[in-house]
């Protein structure tokens, strides 16, 4: 693989660690105090779930989410978080990875009308899945430091 600058294992370790970025903006914007005491992003996203249009999503939300409010605004907020926090070190990068591919295709899914959102979502998952078939955890991690996943 001929690159300029950089070798491959590098830049792909740059895109690692702009998906950390992306994480850590997506958890440093939110209003954690609305989301966490006032419960405000999983009404809204209770609201979406209600109105879609695909009976497994709003019987799925009904079942795993609804019953939890409290809990599960804290595991999408600290989730976020961790994400961000694990592909900006390189910390257990494959877990990351498949986690926050994961999570971006749960939101893909509940937003799937909603445009505006779809971009990201999907670059993200996109990013997600190269970053994981790449290994790029190989280089600027904690994960190459301590020998893990070689």
């Amino acid at each position: 693989m001929q690159t300029i600058w950089l070798g491959g294992a590098e830049w792909l370790a740059v895109l690692r660690i702009g998906l950390g970025l992306w994480w850590l903006e997506s958890w440093r914007h939110k209003d954690r105090k609305a989301w966490c005491a006032r419960g405000t992003g999983i009404a809204w996203a209770a609201d979406v779930a209600a109105k879609h249009r695909w009976r497994t999503v709003r019987r799925g939300f009904d079942v795993v989410v609804k019953p939890y409010p409290k809990t599960m605004a804290y595991v999408v907020v600290y989730a976020e978080l961790a994400l961000g926090l694990g592909l900006v070190l390189g910390f257990l990068t494959p877990v990351a990875l498949a986690c926050g591919a994961l999570l971006n295709l749960l939101y893909l899914v509940l937003m799937i009308h909603d445009w505006a959102e779809q971009g990201q979502n999907g670059m993200m998952a996109l990013i997600s899945l190269v970053g994981l078939f790449a290994m790029c955890g190989q280089v600027w991690s904690v994960d190459a430091a301590l020998g893990l996943f070689r």
